[in-house]
């Protein structure tokens, strides 16, 4: 062989294993994160619940522009602390976290494209349980309606609904604030936390690609537990909502194209409020008829 011709390319070597008590140490580091973040989304699901049964006139983004930006605040570092926290115990990395930010512009216009997606297959998803539950003979068209009614989903628990016909500023501010930093950005922060966690821990179920489907599953089931304030349809529809935007965000290794799809869909949602409040008591009388 001449002497200047390069050695064959050789695979790398294999990581040294880790010691028993290490691997015992990192474990727990994980163990104290995933229920640390497992709480965090458990207590919201109560306090929100509680919420909702003894302060029905207020709702949690208060009446105020004013108000709305503090309770904002105070819930964007109370989830910092608990994240930190966390992230402080597993010393997860960023690529744990999927904060990645990947394919230069195409995050904006894959997560508006996807917030209209979404909206789309979860409407059709639940019209077909409700068609379902007919056909089968599980409900009659009149229970399923008054079902429906009792059961909406009490978006005046969450934002003030008069304040968003009547005061610009607050209306904006639950369009940007609320709907991309609170909802957005939080949520999937959460969920990236979450999904890391249970990779951690069990890397032989949630490691692959049909794994990784399922832990968004237990996530989403998780993500909808946080909404009980709202009433039942509401889990349901955020437990639909949060496994696409799992989904978003395993397929692109990356939470920013969910982040931006989960705040155009609350935004939009909340832009639409008012006419839907407006519109609910004449759309209940055409479907009682």
């Amino acid at each position: 062989m001449n002497a200047t011709s390069s050695p064959p390319d050789c695979p790398p070597p294999p990581p040294a294993p880790q010691p028993a008590g290490a691997v015992i140490t990192n474990r727990r580091r994980w163990w104290v994160h995933l229920l640390l973040i497992s709480a965090y989304v458990l207590l919201v699901g109560v306090v929100g619940r509680e919420h909702s049964e003894t302060h029905t006139h207020i709702p949690a983004l208060s009446h105020t522009a004013g108000g709305l930006l503090i309770v904002c605040t105070i819930e964007l570092l109370l989830f910092a602390l608990v994240l930190g926290l966390a992230l402080v115990a597993s010393r997860a990395s960023r690529d744990d976290l999927l904060l990645r930010w990947r394919r230069g512009f195409w995050p904006v216009p894959l997560g508006i494209g996807y917030s209209v997606a979404l909206r789309l297959a979860v409407g059709i998803i639940m019209m077909a349980a409700g068609i379902v539950l007919i056909v089968t003979h599980v409900m009659t068209v009149q229970s399923l309606q008054e079902f429906a009614v009792a059961n909406r989903p009490d978006v005046e628990a969450i934002v003030d609904i008069s304040a968003m016909r009547h005061n610009p500023l607050y209306f904006w501010l639950a369009l940007t604030v609320a709907s991309f930093g609170v909802a957005g950005l939080r949520e999937e922060l959460w969920r990236s936390a979450f999904l890391a966690g249970l990779r951690s821990l069990w890397p032989q179920h949630f490691g692959s690609r049909p794994g990784r489907i399922l832990a968004v599953a237990i996530a989403a089931f998780m993500f909808g537990l946080g909404h009980l304030g709202m009433g039942l349809i509401a889990v349901l529809f955020a437990g639909l909502l949060g496994f696409g935007l799992g989904l978003i965000m395993i397929f692109h290794r990356s939470i920013w194209p969910a982040v931006i799809a989960h705040g155009m869909f609350d935004a939009t949602s909340l832009a639409l409020l008012p006419w839907i409040v407006e519109k609910l008591p004449e759309i209940q009388r055409t479907l009682g008829h």
